[in-house]
């Protein structure tokens, strides 16, 4: 049965699903190969995206605090205006770490599941696997994004269960196969064109099952590229 996604695409979804990650790592690290610097890595990046997504979300309430406190200042009737809001103690911030935290763990998790001490229990305990999903194979489509990042072009997609993904491209000489890929996301590695020249790229993808198509093709998705 095909299975969802494991990782969830939410910030909270994401920092409860990385602090049971970190917190149970360790016990099954020699088992997958893992070492010392790959844990402590982990447990960086946890401390602090909840570090980070803890004061964004104390930062927004102020934010809204203040809104409504100036609103009041603006048109309201009231005698008093009040105290102004407070504003947050964010407390100590963890050490810093390197951009990219989710691709960061998404790579370890990617090593753990060839690792020849890998096993599906220690899947389901690091919750690396997802939930089984029902899927309508006939109606199933891709959603691709586009974005440049470092100068090339990143197709972002989710697996849904499936084992892959066929992507095609069109430089502007009709759709022509790109690649087959099994771990979102894809990097197109095609130089950019020439010094002072522009194109719009255009990519579209369609699930792949026991390497075979399955489903449909998703809708097309562009981006202005230039040299």
């Amino acid at each position: 049965m095909a299975k969802s996604y494991y990782l969830p695409s939410d910030d909270a979804g994401r920092l409860s699903w990385l602090n049971n990650f970190s917190a149970k790592l360790p016990s099954y690290s020699a088992a997958l190969g893992l070492t010392a610097g790959d844990v402590a890595s982990v447990t960086a990046d946890a401390a602090f995206f909840s570090y980070a997504l803890s004061s964004q979300q104390q930062v927004a309430a102020y934010a809204q605090q203040w809104t409504t406190y100036k609103n009041a200042a603006r048109d309201g009737s009231a005698p008093a205006l009040g105290l102004a809001p407070v504003a947050p103690n964010l407390g100590v911030a963890p050490a810093a770490v390197a951009p990219g935290i989710i691709s960061r763990i998404k790579a370890i998790v990617a090593r753990i599941k060839v690792a020849p001490g890998y096993t599906d229990s220690i899947g389901q305990a690091l919750q690396i696997i997802g939930a089984d999903q029902t899927v309508d194979v006939n109606s199933l489509r891709p959603v691709l994004t586009v974005e440049l990042d470092a100068g090339q072009v990143v197709v972002g997609w989710t697996k849904q269960g499936m084992d892959g993904i066929e992507i095609q491209v069109d430089r502007g000489t009709g759709f022509l196969f790109l690649a087959i890929d099994t771990i979102p996301d894809y990097t197109d590695t095609a130089a950019m064109p020439a010094a002072g020249q522009s194109a719009l790229w255009k990519y579209k993808a369609i699930y792949l099952q026991a390497d075979q198509r399955v489903g449909q093709w998703s809708d097309v998705v562009s981006i202005p590229v230039a040299g």
